[in-house]
C-alpha cells in the first residue's frame, strides 16, 4: 500500500524548502512506498520527490483568500486524482517519531488531532488528520454553495470542519503536541527552560507564531509590549528533526 500525505503552501511565509523538509521527515519516519503532494501556488524550488499540483479551485471571500479557509477546497471530490486514504500535515509542522501508525489508526474513519486549547469542546485542530478521499465532500458543497453564514457561526475553518464531522476519531494525545500550547514552559518559567520533547511524540505543531526556524533560535516574533512573555529559549532538538 501506498502511503499519500499531503500538504499546502501559499503566499510568501513558507518557501520551498517547508515543504521540502517535511517531506524528507515524512520519508524518514514512513516505512514503504510513499506519495508526497504539495498544493501550491508556486512550485519553485520543490525537490523531485515532492509531487507538485496547483492549489485547488475554491470560491473564498477576499477577506479570508489567505486565510486557513482555504484549507476547506481540499474537501472537494476529485482532488488531484487522489484516492484511498490521505493523511494531510501542515508545512511547518515538526515530525519527531515513526509514523506509520497513523495508517493503522482507526482505517477509514476521519482522524485528527483534538484542538490543544478547546479540549472536551468538539474541535480538532487541522494541523494533522487523515481522511478517504471522496468522502465528507459535503464540507466543500455547502461552504460553496453560501460561505457567509458559515462565517458567521465560526471564526475558524477547523470550527467548521469538526461540525460537519461530529464523529471524528481523535488522535493519541501523546502523538501530536503544540509546540507553544503543549511543550513550552509556562511564564514565567520559559525564560529560564528549554522545551522538551517527549519520546513518544510523533508530531509537533506550531500554531501561529513562533516558525520552527525561530523557536529553534531562540526569537518569538511579537509586538514590543508582549515580549515579556512571549518568549522562547533556543531548542536544539528541532535541528535534529527539522531537516
Amino acid at each position: 500500500m501506498t502511503k499519500t500525505v499531503i500538504c499546502m503552501k501559499w503566499g510568501e511565509r513558507y518557501p520551498a524548502h517547508f515543504a521540502n523538509r517535511l517531506y524528507n521527515m515524512v520519508r524518514r519516519n514512513v516505512t514503504g512506498d510513499l506519495r508526497f503532494v504539495c498544493f501550491t501556488d508556486d512550485e519553485t524550488g520543490l525537490l523531485p520527490e515532492v509531487e507538485y499540483q496547483p492549489l485547488p479551485p475554491i470560491d473564498l471571500p477576499e477577506k479570508y483568500r489567505w486565510w486557513p479557509w482555504r484549507k476547506i477546497s481540499l474537501w472537494q471530490a476529485g482532488l488531484g486524482g487522489l484516492d484511498g486514504e490521505v493523511l494531510f500535515l501542515d508545512v511547518d509542522l515538526i515530525v519527531t517519531g515513526n509514523m506509520d501508525e497513523f495508517w493503522d489508526y482507526h482505517p477509514g474513519e476521519m482522524c485528527i488531532a483534538e484542538n490543544w486549547t478547546q479540549k472536551g469542546m468538539g474541535i480538532g485542530n487541522t494541523s494533522v488528520y487523515k481522511w478517504t478521499m471522496g468522502e465528507h465532500t459535503e464540507i466543500f458543497e455547502k461552504y460553496m454553495r453560501d460561505s457567509t453564514p458559515i462565517h458567521a457561526e465560526f471564526r475558524a475553518s477547523q470550527q467548521y470542519v469538526s461540525a460537519m464531522i461530529p464523529d471524528k476519531v481523535y488522535w493519541p494525545e501523546e502523538w501530536c503536541v503544540s509546540f507553544k500550547h503543549s511543550l513550552m514552559p509556562k511564564f514565567p518559567m520559559n525564560w529560564f527552560q528549554t522545551p522538551k520533547l517527549p519520546a513518544e511524540t510523533k508530531i509537533v505543531a506550531f500554531t501561529g507564531r513562533p516558525d520552527p526556524d525561530e523557536a529553534r533560535d531562540g526569537k518569538w516574533q511579537a509586538p514590543l509590549h508582549k515580549k515579556i512573555y512571549k518568549h522562547v529559549k533556543a531548542t536544539p532538538w528541532i535541528t535534529e528533526h527539522w531537516r
